[in-house]
């Protein structure tokens, strides 16, 4: 997470909002208008139908849902998904009411918000309480996150029950210490390792990050002022990098978006875990600050990168082709790092608008 700055239950990059500990209230619209986006309008009778159903019946649940079914939406999942998303807890609160759920809103919608209640019943001991290098744990974690996606005849069920978890880790406040400690535990062992896996990164650094919060409070607050103290100068230095490569793209005839790439807190910590046993400090991690670049075609994308070699001193160590070989049989990118202006290692990220999509998302993205 790049220029991260802790401001009461918020961390905010530059004066834009990262993430909020407490979530805010919504309603329908916002919900209607990120679907509207990407599915045809006659599928707003579905979603709307769900939500009055649960707003009418079960009120205090609305909010839960919405803000689950929001997520699904940032997924571009399908009407259905979002329905289930929004009736997921329904069942919880009244064990009669799935098959009135396939009643009104059909039986691909039943057997989704069912596959989610059968995904909740794969939970983390609270007795169990991992450490570095406590291998009984991590076997058993692993076992866990195999019976999660085993257990799913449905792999939408699954993003529906890490969005859940994901709202759920965002209002940990409602929850007792030792209520939030455990949820937290379960979170880093099983879900955010799930999103991992499947790829689907916007939700697996966010739950990296408020677990991490959780359980390691102090050490996640003295990460984000060592990457705030020095803000202005990296916000200064990456505009500027981006400006150059901007006009040089453009010269070249590369049609390109270039921004700074953010870096999550958890993420830095276990940079900071790796440069420790390497007898290195904080300010040795250079690539607090990145660029990704994002164009149409993939022939754009070493086109791009032959023009950033020429612009500035390449590291060959530094250097990944996760085209020609995705990582992990999914990920694609070009990743290269070069001496910025001479003086400063910067680390650039180059992929197409489609290799974006898959590493944001994941197989959520096919």
């Amino acid at each position: 997470m790049e220029n991260a700055v802790v401001k009461g239950n918020c961390a905010t990059i530059g004066a834009g909002v990262y993430w909020c500990v407490v979530a805010r209230k919504t309603d329908i619209r916002e919900l209607l208008d990120r679907t509207q986006r990407y599915l045809p309008p006659k599928t707003l009778e579905l979603i709307e139908g769900s939500y009055e159903y649960v707003s009418q019946s079960f009120p205090d649940d609305a909010e839960h849902a919405l803000q689950t079914a929001i997520t699904i939406a940032e997924l571009q999942l399908d009407e259905e998904s979002i329905a289930a998303a929004i009736l997921h807890e329904i069942p919880v609160r009244d064990s009669k009411s799935l098959k009135d759920i396939e009643e009104r809103f059909g039986p691909g919608v039943s057997r989704l918000v069912d596959g989610v209640v059968k995904l909740a019943k794969v939970t983390w001991p609270e007795d169990i309480k991992p450490k570095k290098g406590e291998s009984d744990a991590e076997l058993h974690a692993e076992s866990l996150r195999k019976m999660l996606m085993a257990m799913s005849e449905d792999i939408r069920a699954v993003f529906i029950k890490l969005a859940c978890r994901l709202h759920k880790m965002r209002n940990l406040r409602r929850m007792s210490p030792a209520k939030r400690q455990a949820v937290a535990i379960e979170t880093m062992e099983l879900y955010a390792p799930v999103a991992s896996r499947l790829g689907i990164w916007q939700i697996g650094w966010q739950l990296e990050d408020l677990a991490f919060r959780q359980l390691e409070n102090r050490k996640y607050r003295e990460i984000v002022r060592l990457v705030a103290s020095q803000r202005e100068q990296r916000e200064k230095y990456i505009a500027h990098a981006s400006k150059i490569l901007q006009d040089e793209l453009k010269a070249a005839g590369i049609e390109a978006e270039v921004s700074g790439r953010p870096k999550h807190i958890y993420g830095i910590y276990r940079k900071m875990q790796r440069y420790a046993e390497q007898g290195k400090e904080f300010s040795d991690i250079y690539d607090l600050s990145g660029i990704r670049i994002q164009v149409n075609k993939v022939s754009d994308c070493y086109n791009a990168l032959a023009v950033i070699h020429a612009l500035w001193h390449s590291l060959p160590k530094e250097f990944n082709d996760y085209i020609a070989q995705p990582r992990g049989g999914v990920y694609q990118s070009l990743h290269t790092t070069v001496m910025c202006m001479g003086t400063t290692p910067l680390e650039i990220q180059i992929r197409t608008y489609d290799m974006h999509r898959v590493a944001e998302y994941g197989v959520a993205a096919h």
